[in-house]
């Protein structure tokens, strides 16, 4: 198997990942999954496609992310590992959309306004 690469995004967080066949290693920004996300769920839901398809521990994955914060990044990590797994073999594709890891969650932060304190919270209001 040749090297897959894909993207995959959330919030502002932006994931390039590089798939081979090999022991299961993922490597993030060039250190260990678990010095990269230390905490137990953003690791579960960097693996969560591999897992799925019972591919846990047939591919290295190199995984180049930036922007946003650890939550967005290990959401996007899971969409680009979701998007080659179906470049790998297309009967992935099924279980994979029905856990929904295909899909490109587009919420984003909603932009402060002008004469708000945030985006949608108004100044206090004084009545007198």
């Amino acid at each position: 198997m040749d090297r897959i690469n894909t993207i995959g995004r959330r919030k502002t967080s932006v994931a390039r990942i590089y798939m081979t066949s090999g022991k299961g290693v993922i490597t993030v920004n060039d250190k260990d999954l678990n010095v990269y996300f230390p905490s137990e769920i953003l690791q579960t839901i960097v693996k969560q496609p591999l897992a799925k398809v019972e591919q846990d521990g047939n591919f290295d994955i190199s995984v180049n992310v930036t922007g946003g914060g650890p939550a967005g990044q290990a959401e996007a990590a899971r969409l680009a590992i979701a998007r080659a797994l179906t470049e790998v073999d297309a009967e992935f594709r099924s279980p994979l959309k029905s856990e929904g890891f295909l899909t490109r969650d587009s919420r984003m932060v909603e932009r402060k306004k002008p004469g708000r304190r945030k985006a949608r919270r108004r100044f206090q209001f004084s009545k007198r």
